[in-house]
């Protein structure tokens, strides 16, 4: 039987921009290990990797979280800040207290259970994206502008609270989180591929996941099915704050200190990690896969370019380039998209 279509009927062609825009991430990914492997011997080797992995986990965590607000269309500005103020919450209950923030030996900790204080640091993830949320919603508020006032309040909330200073010295079973191994893999490392794979199939095998994209691709018709757009919304931002909190936790015991500063600048990190991923800032397109590739190839762009010292403001300047590319690059494909 003839498989050939009738005649007038229009071909099916295969769309190799469309081939190669979905796979253009993991390809450069490859393709900067190849590279970074013959210029600099030292790049592959087990310590390397391992600590490209490390670096690449607080991102990368924040980054799933990221990539559930995007999905929607939106943005969140605020996670850097938003890190900081849990990360100095969860110190806080760690040390009992302000009474020995100082402190560098473990034995000075007096302070509550490691439990308590990363939940303490999710907690307030959670708050300050349900704030943010409830503002995007209720208020009418673009998401730009009220994470951009977040990325403000929370810093300078977390400045408030701390007086300005760090709060270090925890406990070994802190610690434990964020410089432990199990076997050679980092903690932080295998929470970061736990969390991406839960993330990855809440969000394709599960009818919330399925109206996170439906809100992003078109939350009016999403509504007319039935659809909660705005308690989804509300969840996003919600999602991306108990990333931020996860993330505070890991980082505040990976460097054994936590302060106001931290995270600055991260949301150009975490942001650049999903769009370079495939997920579009116009919302309803993405995946967390993507959003992996996306942070690992940060993390070896920033590694290999170290490696090889090149200046800092340069790998600035590199990563500036690769996501107006990306972005430039899904603003096309979604016209050819539009156009088919």
């Amino acid at each position: 039987m003839s498989t050939l279509p009738p005649p007038g009927e229009p071909v099916a062609r295969l769309d190799l921009f469309q081939l190669i825009s979905r796979w253009a991430a993991p390809l450069f990914l490859l393709l900067l290990i190849l590279v970074f492997a013959l210029l600099e011997p030292r790049f592959l080797h087990p310590l390397n990797v391992l600590n490209v992995l490390r670096q690449v986990s607080i991102s990368g965590l924040i980054a799933i979280g990221m990539t559930f607000v995007i999905l929607t269309a939106g943005i969140d500005l605020s996670v850097g800040s938003l890190l900081a103020l849990a990360g100095l919450v969860c110190a806080w209950v760690s040390k009992g207290g302000m009474g020995d923030r100082f402190a560098l030996g473990a034995a000075e900790t007096v302070g509550y259970p490691v439990y308590m204080a990363a939940s303490a640091a999710i907690a307030v993830g959670l708050i300050g994206g349900a704030i943010q949320g409830l503002a995007i919603t209720r208020l009418k508020v673009p998401p730009f502008v009220v994470t951009l006032g977040g990325l403000t309040a929370f810093r300078g909330a977390a400045l408030l609270f701390s007086g300005g200073g760090p709060i270090s010295g925890f406990s070994a079973e802190f610690t434990w989180w964020g410089q432990g191994r199990i076997e050679t893999v980092p903690v932080p490392v295998i929470i970061f591929f736990v969390a991406a794979i839960v993330a990855h199939l809440v969000l394709r095998y599960t009818p919330y996941g399925k109206h996170v994209y439906a809100t992003g691709g078109n939350a009016r018709a999403a509504q007319l099915n039935g659809v909660a757009t705005n308690w989804i919304i509300v969840s996003v931002y919600m999602m991306s704050g108990f990333f931020c909190g996860l993330a505070a936790f890991l980082l505040s015991a990976r460097l054994n200190s936590a302060e106001a500063v931290a995270g600055s600048g991260l949301e150009l990190t975490v942001i650049a990690s999903v769009v370079i991923g495939g997920t579009s800032l116009f919302g309803g397109i993405g995946s967390i896969f993507g959003t992996v590739v996306g942070a690992l190839l940060i993390g070896v762009l920033t590694n290999g370019l170290v490696l090889l010292n090149v200046s800092s403001f340069i790998q600035q300047i590199l990563i500036g380039l690769i996501l107006v590319a990306a972005v430039a690059l899904d603003q096309y494909a979604l016209g050819r998209r539009n156009a088919a």
